[in-house]
């Protein structure tokens, strides 16, 4: 019995927890949700797209602009005056040149202000411009 007890009264080793493989896979998830973040275009607002009975996917999008049935123009998440549009427009384009521009307008906007947007995209010289819709 005595020799038991000193088995476990003498030399005690601390036993540790290795979190090191734990913090490489939270490392490593974060980096991932950060990348996957940057790649989500919204415009601000949602909108009520009209339907169509054709349509194809953009993969890069870099610009989303938006227009609310009231009137309003969303471009990244902003809130834009008519007059500031291309100048917003021309400044994400810039950060990603080979993407497209998408204009989701809401079913109830009016045409004047569809119109605005496709003028400042089309005066900044961008041909690669599409209308999103819902199929």
């Amino acid at each position: 019995m005595a020799r038991n007890l000193s088995r476990f009264s003498g030399s005690e080793e601390q036993s540790e927890i290795n979190l090191t493989p734990m913090l490489d896979v939270v490392f490593i998830m974060l980096i991932f949700f950060i990348v996957t973040a940057s790649f989500i275009k919204q415009a601000g607002i949602d909108v009520s797209r009209p339907e169509a009975l054709t349509g194809e996917q953009r993969p890069t999008v870099s610009v989303l602009i938006a227009i609310s049935e009231t009137g309003e123009i969303w471009v990244d998440k902003k809130k834009v005056d008519p007059t500031g549009v291309r100048s917003a427009i021309e400044r994400l384009h810039a950060e990603n040149p080979k993407g497209s521009v998408v204009v989701q307008a809401d079913k109830g906007a009016k045409n004047e202000k569809l119109m605005l947007v496709l003028g400042a995209v089309r005066a900044i010289g961008i041909s690669d411009v599409a209308v999103s819709t819902e199929s």
